[in-house]
């Protein structure tokens, strides 16, 4: 550790509760114990926080998923948690990288096989492209980018430098270029937050893995409008060994860390 501090001059402050440092095959990392099925290695340089999803569209009244039904406060439980988790990873310098569902228009053909026309298409209305009104008076068209529906909620906002996924599938790597910039930046970790847990935040998961990242998705930092299906998930990804990957909580991560140490890399 003295090596690389002396190596390297920028100092970050990292917290570790319920954790170990390590160093194995030149690479910083820590265990923590709290994870599911079993212990997670996380490496310290190479572990980016990917928020999903969290927008007005989602989140709020009037949005998507209002006017298909849901209770969209369902899912606002888990701001403050990933409210604490962004500032902690904006704090120590972890990468963090958010997606929003967009569509260009609804000429785009992928929207207008499954989602327009199909048999599984919402009624009229209540289709992508469609005029709704949100909850603060705000008029847009349904999961339209640059609409306001396309807004990461102001809890959330993404500052400068933060990556941000523009995606039209419900996985995070379909069509984007989000594998590229992972690579780029030796991203070999992930820990996953945002909405709904049993579609976006499940997918991109199981896509990650395939793609050969290792994740952690956040029980208290993912929500369902179905409690039941938030649960299931997590319980699938966690299954046989780990399957897919790890699951914990923010405060794993954050609000019981009881020790700061000064970490330089």
């Amino acid at each position: 550790m003295n090596k690389i501090c002396n190596n390297i001059k920028n100092t970050r402050q990292f917290f570790l509760l319920n954790s170990r440092i390590h160093t194995f095959q030149n690479k910083d990392y820590i265990t923590l114990q709290n994870t599911k099925p079993k212990p997670m290695k996380m490496p310290l340089y190479n572990t980016a926080l990917l928020l999903i999803d969290m927008q007005h569209d989602f989140l709020t009244k009037g949005g998507f998923g209002d006017i298909l039904g849901n209770d969209v406060t369902k899912l606002h439980h888990i701001i403050p948690n990933l409210q604490n988790l962004l500032n902690f990873s904006r704090n120590n310098g972890l990468e963090v990288i958010h997606t929003i569902e967009s569509h260009d228009s609804i000429c785009n053909t992928h929207i207008h096989r499954s989602k327009l026309i199909g048999d599984r298409a919402p009624p009229l209305g209540k289709r992508i492209g469609d005029i709704t009104t949100y909850e603060n008076g705000t008029k847009g068209r349904i999961l339209i980018k640059d609409y306001y529906g396309c807004q990461i909620i102001p809890q959330l906002t993404p500052i400068n430098n933060e990556y941000i996924v523009n995606k039209t599938g419900k996985s995070a790597f379909y069509k984007t270029n989000l594998d590229n910039y992972l690579k780029k930046k030796n991203i070999s970790h992930l820990i996953i937050g945002g909405v709904t847990t049993e579609v976006c935040v499940q997918t991109t998961s199981r896509d990650a893995n395939d793609h050969g990242y290792e994740i952690c998705v956040l029980e208290d930092g993912c929500a369902s409008y179905f409690p039941e299906y938030h649960k299931m998930t997590c319980n699938m990804i966690a299954s046989q060994g780990g399957i897919v990957g790890w699951t914990t909580n923010t405060s794993n991560l954050t609000n019981i860390l009881s020790r700061r140490i000064n970490l330089c890399y």
